[in-house]
């Protein structure tokens, strides 16, 4: 079955051309103009994956992205912001409030395709799926499903992934380079402060159980064990 995505665009132009992209690339694509167009038919198509621009029309992407990440059903629906804002601090403020990548325009179809397929990225076959347990927390590798105590944590799929690879390994201290290459692959361009973000954010969601997350200065961070 072919993947949906929903392309949340403006500029008619470059809406067709990503979608006529997509297709090419086996996709299939649904389009909205602007955000409450948006908002309005997720529901109905549900999508695998939303390309989400960044300066929308009456509701900006921003604020999109914050209604889709505060409801549960969306919690972990990959979301990429595609943005001409090249600054650290709006990109940092976009994965902060749960987009789980960016690409700053213009960019390469080849490289819109290829992080989207990281994005969707699924077992090629049916497996008993994995439990993996760190005292009262508890993760589900295959569907991304957290619980900490017997309650649901929502987590992006960025921190899904950040917090497995420091639960596989308790004490061992992962540097932010060896956080980005072994939960996005090597060369992906993510900032340090990117990982910064989804530590305080995975901390945030945590509460108390967060400050297990230790900071090792200068080297990264750790399980604690």
């Amino acid at each position: 079955m072919k993947s949906l995505i929903l392309v949340i665009e403006d500029e008619e132009a470059i809406r067709e051309l990503i979608a006529l992209n997509l297709k090419a690339a086996g996709f299939d694509v649904a389009l909205a103009a602007e955000g409450q167009q948006a908002l309005e038919q997720i529901d109905k198509i549900d999508p695998d994956l939303v390309l989400l621009d960044w300066m929308l029309p009456g509701m900006p992407g921003l604020e999109v992205l914050r209604k889709l990440r505060s409801d549960p059903k969306w919690a972990t629906l990959p979301i990429m912001m595609l943005t001409a804002k090249s600054e650290e601090s709006d990109i940092v403020m976009g994965l902060e409030l749960g987009a789980s990548d960016y690409l700053t325009k213009p960019f390469s179809n080849k490289v819109l395709i290829a992080r989207i397929r990281v994005l969707l990225r699924r077992p090629s076959e049916p497996v008993r799926e994995k439990q993996l347990r760190y005292l009262g927390l508890k993760l589900w590798p295959e569907t991304h499903r957290a619980t900490l105590d017997g309650e649901e944590v929502n987590l992006t799929t960025g921190e899904f992934e950040l917090l497995e690879l420091l639960c596989e390994r308790p004490g061992h201290i992962f540097s932010r380079a060896q956080i980005i290459s072994q939960t996005k692959g090597e060369g992906y361009p993510v900032t340090d402060r990117a990982v910064d973000v989804q530590i305080l954010s995975l901390r945030r969601k945590l509460g108390l159980f967060g400050e297990r997350i230790e900071t090792v200065r200068g080297s990264g961070y750790r399980m604690r064990t």
